[in-house]
């Protein structure tokens, strides 16, 4: 029951929450206009005497605590906008004595009129400032109180988790439960039949008999029928839909009416035991736990159809066989059934008014099926992981959290009820409900996120094949992150704890003398939002209608529009910064400091940076320039701040930093003009025409159509080789990017007029001296004969002979083998 009260209670903080954006300009412009009132301190004084009486006493209740609490959060937001009172003269004060210079220092004097001037000035800032250190002194102190607060809260709320109550297992203990629930059926019976001997309940029981019948036969006819009806609508639409968009959206949206409907129907149904004014005290509790039972049951079963659906889909977000998705809604149901009931136990039996022991008794049984419940429905979550495992190598961040995820929940599902049994009740319900309704309230957020995707396919017209949309995703995640503060509610955190939580985020934190809030963090995202969008269309105005219309290449308006980009960026930051109202000065030596460490750091990134900036503006190289860079040859394919993308021409992008484009050597083939000259070597037998040779060849030359005619082909005979007589072929062409196809065709001419004509190509030849022959015949090597005497001389000249050889023979053979 307090768990559906924190709930009511944080959807009215995060509607304030998601209002207070809306209000805060108006809200800052009436703190303006009118100057702040000073915070009454003798009211405070007395105030805080008292709930420092209060919290030093032991039997304090909860409910007393809680109230000094709201009351000491009020005083401490007083508190807080009053520090910042006479802010701007205080400033002022302080640039108006720092402008008559630096105090005279010791046995110094200074002018009379400088020296009254600066006490007059000094006097004026210290009572300026007192009420702002009187401020802060009252805000410690209320802080502190909250916290001490916030401490036996802790600790009473965790003194009752750790509270062992009686065994519910022990029967001695159920007489206690017989007892309870008889007193509270005895109660009940009274109060019903004492309102049916009172004339007056009658009378009014007859006046509301047509509403209250009425109220009955709707709510019985909606629960019995309607409910039916709008899930076979809605399976309908999905059906019907198929993949057509609009059509599942409407399904998805209507699914809702399967919680709405049904809890309206039970809403009547309470207003109908309610308006029959015979069901006493007890009645009117339990209509209101009808109305919250109701919720927790049908949103559970809708729940229950989002997360394991009738009908097999890819869009489910568990992909489960038909059985094992008949059984997730059945469980959804049970659950649901579990917490409605533990709302109207909670109600009939208030834990408060009954014993331990009838408490552990009356609350076991159900907790025993919860668990149960639980353990099946995390058993399925985790079937869900492994069958995405099974059929995939990867999976998705989302599988892994779902199995994470089943295997918490089996764990809780028989965890709680075990220690249940042994007595620690508390402890297990604090980890059993809480854990169903947070499985809840994730299906909830699954079902909202699927309906963002689906609103944003819709409007977009985005196909099932096309690529995952960020902006989906950021929707997504920022529902997520709106959605936990519902998950610290569940799981015990007092709305009270949030709320301020959120106060002190709007009013910010201090860096320096400036102070940092929401507000000021929005209007920099919003104004800077707009002067990045219109730098954007800025650029694009540029690049599509007015530098095509002039004479700059496409280099230079590139450059321009980078240019632009960097300038715009830079100015829409300073100038929500400005908007902002951040002090950037009080920054300056923290700015600084960081600085010289994240200088060493970045040396390297702020070169290159720098170095784009240079390439931007010199434009030694462009886009589309063919260039040679570090051993990498290719076309330019795009500059940016740090890097220069070059693609080679076996088609691969190679990443070149900028600072090795200034630093180091750049060949530029086609900067200024295409032109460029190749050399096409040939080499001719020994005993060919040469002159005959040089004529064929200027011939193929002058025939190349991209060979210029100033300066025309030349052929050299450059010089007389080791095989052959080398010619070389010269050639500028208008466009050196066909070198490697020009080479290729005159290669092709070549090689058919020399054959036409008779001139021989050769290649390199080699003799090879065996040492001894008679080994590949298979005959005996000759014996050596051993009684000639030899001329020393001559042993000195065949080891020299040996050694040069070798040595030309290993130096030669190999590069004329390799090179042919």
């Amino acid at each position: 029951m307090k768990l559906f009260r924190h709930l009511q209670s944080v959807m009215l903080a995060c509607m304030l929450a998601l209002s207070a954006p809306v209000f805060l300009p108006a809200v800052a412009v009436a703190q303006t206009s009118h100057q702040v009132v000073a915070p009454n301190y003798d009211e405070w004084r007395v105030f805080a005497e008292r709930a420092e009486r209060l919290i030093d006493l032991q039997f304090t209740s909860d409910e007393v605590l809680a109230e000094l609490r709201a009351d000491l959060v009020v005083f401490r937001g007083r508190f807080l906008s009053a520090q910042d009172a006479n802010a701007t003269r205080i400033a002022t004060l302080r640039e108006q004595i720092s402008a008559l210079g630096p105090p005279p220092e010791d046995g110094a004097s200074e002018a009379e009129e400088l020296a009254a001037r600066r006490a007059e000035l000094s006097e004026q800032l210290t009572q300026l400032q007192a009420p702002g250190i009187a401020a802060q002194e009252a805000f410690r102190r209320a802080d502190g109180l909250i916290r001490q607060i916030d401490l036996i809260a802790r600790e009473r709320q965790a003194e009752a988790l750790l509270t062992l109550w009686p065994s519910p297992l022990n029967p001695v203990n159920w007489v206690a439960a017989v007892d309870s629930v008889w007193g509270t059926v005895f109660t009940f019976g009274t109060q019903v039949l004492g309102a049916l001997e009172d004339p007056a309940h009658l009378r009014e029981f007859r006046s509301n008999l047509p509403v209250v019948g009425f109220l009955l036969l709707a709510a019985g006819f909606v629960l019995l029928r309607g409910r039916a009806w709008i899930e076979r609508l809605v399976g309908r639409l999905l059906d019907e839909g198929g993949d057509r968009k609009s059509k599942r959206l409407l399904a998805q949206i209507m699914s809702l009416t399967q919680i709405i409907v049904p809890v309206a129907a039970v809403a009547a149904l309470s207003s109908a035991l309610v308006l029959t004014s015979l069901t006493g005290e007890i009645g009117a509790a339990l209509g209101t736990a009808l109305v919250q039972a109701g919720i927790g049951y049908f949103t559970a079963r809708w729940a229950g159809r989002q997360l394991f659906p009738v009908h097999e889909s890819r869009r489910a977000p568990l992909q489960l066989p038909a059985p094992r998705r008949r059984e997730g809604r059945f469980m959804a149901n049970l659950a649901g059934l579990f917490l409605g009931l533990n709302v109207i136990i909670s109600t009939l039996f208030d834990p408060a008014r009954q014993s331990d022991a009838a408490n552990a008794v009356i609350a076991f049984p159900l907790m025993v099926l919860a668990g149960v419940v639980l353990f099946r429905l995390g058993a399925l979550l985790s079937r869900h992981f492994q069958l995405v495992a099974a059929d995939s190598t990867e999976t998705r961040f989302f599988d892994r959290i779902v199995g994470v995820l089943g295997k918490l929940a089996m764990i809780i599902g028989i965890g709680a009820p075990l220690i249940a049994a042994v007595g620690y009740v508390q402890a297990a319900q604090a980890l059993l409900y809480p854990s169903i309704v947070s499985l809840g309230l994730i299906t909830l957020l699954l079902f909202l996120t699927q309906l963002v995707d689906d609103i944003f396919d819709l409007v977009t017209h985005r196909g099932p094949d096309d690529p995952a949309a960020l902006i989906p995703a950021l929707i997504g995640f920022a529902i997520v992150v709106l959605a936990l503060p519902l998950f610290a509610i569940i799981w015990g955190v007092r709305p009270t704890e949030l709320l301020e939580i959120w106060q002190v985020l709007r009013e910010g934190f201090r860096i320096g003398d400036t102070r940092i809030s929401p507000t000021n963090i929005l209007s920099f995202l919003i104004v800077f939002s707009i002067g990045y969008l219109a730098t954007r269309m800025v650029q694009g105005a540029l690049g599509s209608g007015v530098l095509p219309k002039t004479k700059i290449d496409k280099g230079g308006q590139k450059a321009i529009i980078s240019g632009t980009g960097y300038v715009g960026i830079f100015l829409a930051a300073l100038v929500a910064i400005s908007t902002a109202g951040i002090d950037l000065s009080g920054l300056a030596i923290v700015a600084g400091a960081l600085s010289v460490g994240i200088g060493f750091g970045l040396q390297n990134i702020v070169s290159n940076f720098i170095s784009g900036l240079i390439l931007l503006i010199e434009r030694p190289v462009a886009e589309g320039d063919w260039i040679e860079v570090g051993g990498t040859m290719g076309t330019v394919r795009s500059i940016s701040v740090r890097s220069t993308v070059i693609e080679t021409f076996d088609r691969t992008d190679v990443i070149v930093p900028n600072a090795d484009l200034i630093s180091g050597t750049v060949t530029n083939w086609t900067r200024y003009n295409s032109l460029g000259r190749i050399i096409l070597p040939v080499g001719v037998a020994y005993g060919s025409d040469t002159r005959k040779v040089a004529r064929i060849l200027k011939e193929i030359g002058d025939a190349e159509p991209l060979a210029l005619l100033d300066p025309e082909p030349q052929v050299h005979f450059v010089d007389f080789g080791a095989d052959s007589l080398d010619f070389e072929l010269r050639l500028v062409l208008s466009d050196v990017g066909f070198g490697l196809a020009v080479r290729t065709e005159l290669r092709h001419q070549i090689a058919e007029r020399f054959k036409a004509e008779g001139i021989e190509i050769p290649f390199a030849q080699r003799d090879i001296w065996l040492r001894n022959p008679e080994a590949l015949r298979g005959e005996a090597p000759p014996k050596a004969a051993t009684e000639t005497a030899r001329d020393p001389r001559d042993e000195n000249a065949r080891t020299e002979m040996r050694y040069d050889e070798i040595s030309d023979t290993d130096a030669g053979g190999g590069d004329a083998d390799g090179g042919r």
